[in-house]
């Protein structure tokens, strides 16, 4: 029996679990996934995957399933959401060091061999060169990487004025990894299962909000305070503006996900009607609650099919349509 069917065995039991099975060009992913799992944990030299394609394929269900399979402490695993706030903290924390950058790397992702990466995209200069480094470390220290992304490694940092700084990340990855896409016309969340828990037991709706008006609770994280609409048993409630229109950072969006489960925002506009920052913050709101499992309750000024169309054109609208869409209209 070849040593990485264990593995693939699990995903093909996740898979039947939660409902489903996989395609044949998800089980092929799966294949190639664990083939390269199972030879980083025996110490072998192997070539990472880089799994890319549409919102909603089943790359990050894939790679979850593929880690979770993996005996624990064997392997790290990192979402974009988080990796370049704890690198960024890293860094500063080993800052007197000759190679704090090097330092910083594997405070984030461990002594681990095998490293997963969901999410994967770049469209900030300073991101591609820290992700550069990432990659070169681990390459380095013969480790594998196993990433998901929407995008070619070619289309990363697209904006042609920055793209020449990422040449030499996307040469390590097209090198050291196998590059695979996942297409198909099928959005597999659009499909979940009817039992509803996590995220996908949230809901979208247009109504009026019944939150009382000027009700607010302040929160600290790291020696700043928040303000949002209300706190407390495992339930945050927060206004756009609270939330996207101050100057918050993914971390204390990750940190509010570990204490509140089940988050309410309220006076959501189109993105259209909101400023560049405000709409980069909700995307990465997004993705922070869907990669926590956080049920998500939207109290919004348009429904959600035409809030999606609006705001097609701005980048990674496609990944947050995909996952707005599960939550259930009312």
């Amino acid at each position: 029996m070849p040593p990485f069917v264990p593995i693939l065995a699990a995903v093909e039991e996740a898979a039947r679990r939660e409902g489903f099975a996989v395609d044949a060009a998800q089980l092929a992913v799966a294949r190639r996934m664990a083939l390269a799992a199972t030879r980083a944990l025996e110490g072998r030299p192997t070539k990472g995957v880089y799994l890319h394609g549409p919102a909603g394929r089943g790359k990050s269900w894939l790679a979850d399933a593929v880690y979770a399979a993996v005996p624990p402490g064997r392997a790290a695993r990192v979402h974009f959401s988080g990796f370049f706030d704890d690198l960024h903290r890293r860094i500063h924390a080993h800052r007197p060091e000759p190679d704090a950058m090097a330092r910083a790397i594997d405070d984030v992702v461990g002594s681990d061999r095998l490293v997963f990466f969901d999410e994967l995209h770049v469209h900030d200069p300073g991101d591609a060169i820290l992700l550069t480094r990432l990659v070169e470390r681990l390459v380095d220290r013969g480790g594998t990487l196993v990433a998901t992304s929407n995008y070619a490694p070619s289309e990363l940092l697209p904006d042609p004025v920055w793209h020449h700084l990422f040449e030499p990340g996307i040469a390590l990855l097209t090198t050291h990894l196998d590059v695979i896409p996942l297409e198909g016309p099928i959005d597999y969340r659009t499909l979940a299962p009817a039992m509803r828990q996590g995220f996908r037991a949230g809901t979208w709706s247009t109504g009026a909000s019944s939150v009382m008006s000027g009700s607010s609770r302040q929160l600290v994280v790291r020696d700043r305070v928040f303000t949002v609409a209300s706190a407390g048993e495992g339930a945050l409630v927060a206004t756009f503006d609270q939330l996207c229109e101050t100057p918050l950072a993914a971390s204390e969006y990750r940190h509010w996900s570990r204490r509140y489960p089940h988050w309410t925002i309220i006076g959501v506009p189109p993105l259209d009607e909101v400023g560049p920052a405000a709409q980069q913050r909700f995307v990465a709101l997004i993705d922070v609650l869907v990669d926590a499992d956080v049920r998500l309750d939207v109290q919004a000024v348009v429904p959600v099919d035409e809030f999606v169309r609006r705001c097609a054109g701005r980048p990674d609208a496609f990944r947050m349509a995909s996952r707005l869409r599960l939550l259930r209209s009312l």
